[in-house]
């Protein structure tokens, strides 16, 4: 079911970017089965983000994985660990594919 329509103000309000996945770990101390992963967005920066994608990847297979993510969300703190941005990805049940490029591109470019 589609949500609420939003307008181009409320688009414009998520700084949604380009990063490469660094370093993919299990989460131990998640409820639900998740990863940690740490993404490099270029000048940005790298972010920490908990994923739960433990249905489709594997940890080896998310380092070097472009991916998109909103990265203006204020910390927010998951166990013992503080993600301060959210990979993107399309949900089908329990099972969530990662949104990538289709070709390499440069970490921290913008999504509009």
């Amino acid at each position: 079911m589609p949500k609420a329509e939003i307008t181009w103000a409320d688009f414009a309000k998520l700084d949604i970017r380009t990063g490469t996945i660094q370093e993919a770990v299990v989460f131990e101390k998640a409820r639900v089965p998740a990863y940690q992963l740490k993404v490099n967005f270029g000048e940005l920066g790298i972010k920490k983000t908990s994923a739960q994608i433990t249905e489709r990847y594997k940890p080896a297979d998310l380092n070097g994985k472009q991916v998109l993510a909103v990265v203006n969300f204020p910390p927010k703190q998951i166990a013992k660990f503080m993600s301060d941005c959210l990979i993107l990805g399309a949900v089908e049940g329990d099972d969530i594919i990662l949104v990538q490029p289709d070709s390499p591109i440069k970490n921290g470019l913008p999504i509009g």
